[in-house]
């Protein structure tokens, strides 16, 4: 072999094994770690989505209804029902290192992308507030008709959070920077979990007795609906009957939208450029709440009624597997956790 044929081998190698090196590096920078409020317990579940395995369980109170993150994975939050608080959760030690006494009882919270700010609908007096996580204070509240859930678009934002308001059929916007609501969006009928696309054109949300989805086009107020295979199966405790789906989310790359069936102990896959469902996938009872990991690679189902977190391969759509946690899992996410050095 010639000089230079063995110099363009060794550089092809050296360049190979730097690549290597890279994607190693890119691949164990952060752990996707997945929080799950146990909203008939008193603790939220940690499941690690590598390796499948239920790694921590942080008691946080009775009836914890929320989950939400700060974008770098380093905080994650939970409201509780009975105490009425909100609770910081330091992600490399699984401990609550902040409380928040609230002056009603809350539901799912929002963070923004820069962590300053978490917006908390309470329903029990009809207000969102807007709560300083530096300062763990309420800097503003702001009225509205029934609240639900709050959250901020897909990949987040410093400058809106979306709320529902269940009463007036629609989801307000908030302007973060004035802390005031900015526009009111019209849905049909009661506003379950929703989700807004990153350029906050358009919005996916589960209605109240729709088995299924509505899409609405922001900018022209269009709603298109899209039902659900007919389906009898078990009626779940921890929804209302007329809650036949409660869980929704689009996949990183805007292609899929993944719905829950209730009562038929399944989800679906939309398809959004086809306009096409894929066929049932069979999980735990009552699934009830998504969260797909950041590279679109795995979705993750919580099974109300089986106590239970069904891990998905995306590409597949096979179950891969199904990971016992406390009581009533609702509420989950998915925190890039910075991987501790070894």
């Amino acid at each position: 072999m010639s000089m230079r044929m063995k110099f363009l081998l060794l550089s092809a190698m050296t360049v190979a094994a730097v690549g290597i090196c890279q994607d190693v590096s890119a691949e164990t920078a952060t752990i996707p770690m997945l929080y799950v409020d146990n909203s008939t317990g008193d603790s939220i579940s940690v499941i690690n989505v590598f390796t499948q395995k239920n790694v921590a369980t942080i008691p946080v109170g009775d009836r914890p209804h929320a989950v939400c993150l700060q974008e770098d994975g380093r905080k994650v939050y939970t409201t509780t029902e009975v105490d009425y608080t909100l609770k910081a959760i330091d992600t490399a030690t699984n401990k609550v290192v902040g409380t928040v006494v609230l002056p009603a009882d809350p539901n799912e919270c929002a963070v923004t992308k820069d962590g300053k700010y978490v917006v908390v609908p309470l329903r029990g007096n009809n207000t969102a507030v807007i709560i300083d996580s530096a300062t763990n204070q309420i800097v503003k509240t702001l009225p509205l008709k029934g609240p639900h859930n709050c959250v901020a678009p897909m990949g987040g934002s410093n400058d809106y959070i979306y709320c529902e308001e269940q009463r007036s059929f629609d989801i307000v916007k908030i302007d973060m920077k004035k802390m005031e609501i900015a526009d009111t969006i019209k849905v049909n009928g009661e506003a379950r979990p929703f989700l807004i696309t990153p350029d906050q054109k358009t919005m996916y949300v589960a209605l109240s007795a729709l088995s299924g989805f509505a899409a609405v086009d922001i900018a022209t107020d269009m709603i298109t609906e899209v039902v659900l295979p007919p389906t009898h199966g078990n009626p779940c405790t921890i929804e209302p009957g007329n809650t036949p789906t409660h869980g929704i989310a689009l996949t990183p790359d805007l292609k899929k939208l993944w719905i829950t069936d209730i009562p038929g102990s399944g989800v679906y896959v939309y398809d959004v450029a086809t306009k096409k469902l894929s066929e049932k996938i069979s999980v735990g009872k009552c699934p009830n709440w998504f969260a797909i990991t950041s590279d679109g690679k795995y979705v993750a189902v919580t099974n109300s009624e089986s106590n239970s977190v069904s891990i998905i391969d995306a590409k597949s759509q096979k179950v891969l597997s199904e990971i016992p946690v406390g009581k009533g899992p609702k509420r989950i996410d998915i925190a890039n956790v910075p991987a501790m050095p070894s």
